[in-house]
């Protein structure tokens, strides 16, 4: 009964993570709530009882994900400025 108090908690964390993601239009604070969402992930796949899975989402979906994107749009919006390390002169 314990378990499956825990298991709906981690539940209902995964879809608030969730959908906090998709309503989130700032990319920065999206990846950061990405971030979020792969931890409540990783903290269910614990309670599953898959700590292999939770240890490959805790690398790719708390970190590797958000940090890609982070350093993405810190490279499109340097290119959006003139001049801004390009190389390019106007």
């Amino acid at each position: 009964m314990g378990n499956d108090l825990i298991i709906s908690l981690c539940l209902v964390l995964v879809a608030a993570s969730a959908t906090v993601a998709v309503a989130v239009r700032e990319p920065a604070r999206q990846a950061l709530v990405l971030a979020v969402l792969g931890l409540t992930l990783a903290a269910l796949f614990t309670v599953l009882q898959a700590p292999d899975v939770a240890l490959s989402q805790l690398a790719v979906g708390s970190v590797i994900t958000p940090l890609m994107i982070l350093l993405s749009v810190r490279k499109v919006r340097r290119r959006g400025h003139p001049g801004a390390g390009d190389g390019a002169e106007q």
